[in-house]
């Protein structure tokens, strides 16, 4: 598993974006200062390069890879343990947005199955900010992320995760710290 200092600083600035603007409208903030500061966090983190890391694809063939390319749309998927362990961060690179639309249906109520813990985990959805889950359009070649709340820190790394948005389900996925 290789994760170069520039992907880890990157995902360090979109989640102490997002943290930091939980915080602020927790706090009673301003909503638009919070959006910008969240929106700055997310500039820094454009799509990286083509291919997905080899953390991403730990555990998973490349035909599964291929196989979720070509029918969701996606690829360069992980699942890694963020916040000290309170939270998992599922990551996607969008190759096909007309097959990748399910992963963003505001409807759809995400969800990590973990059957080692026998767990099932969902997205926080915060008072003031909603659930911590990208969502907007839908760009080709860029990096969205899901949140999940891993409180009891039940999942462990190493862990072999599922993700369910909507219809869309990914197996195999292997939790890395």
């Amino acid at each position: 598993m290789t994760i170069t200092t520039h992907d880890t600083g990157r995902r360090a600035q979109v989640t102490l974006g997002v943290l930091l603007s939980v915080l602020a409208l927790a706090a009673g903030g301003d909503l638009k200062a919070a959006a910008n500061t969240t929106k700055a966090a997310s500039q820094k983190s454009k799509a990286g390069p083509a291919h997905a890391s080899r953390a991403a694809e730990a555990g998973m063939p490349s035909s599964a890879r291929t196989l979720y390319a070509s029918i969701y749309g996606v690829d360069g998927m992980s699942a890694e343990l963020a916040e000290s362990g309170q939270l998992v961060r599922f990551s996607y690179r969008v190759v096909d947005p007309a097959l990748a639309k399910p992963f963003f249906d505001k409807l759809s109520n995400p969800t990590m199955l973990d059957e080692r813990a026998s767990a099932v985990l969902s997205v926080p959805n915060m008072e003031k900010v909603g659930p911590l889950r990208q969502g907007g359009s839908v760009d080709a070649g860029k990096v969205y992320w899901v949140l999940f709340s891993n409180r009891g820190q039940v999942v462990k790394p190493g862990d072999r995760v599922s993700v369910v948005i909507g219809s869309r389900r990914v197996d195999g996925l292997i939790v890395q710290h």
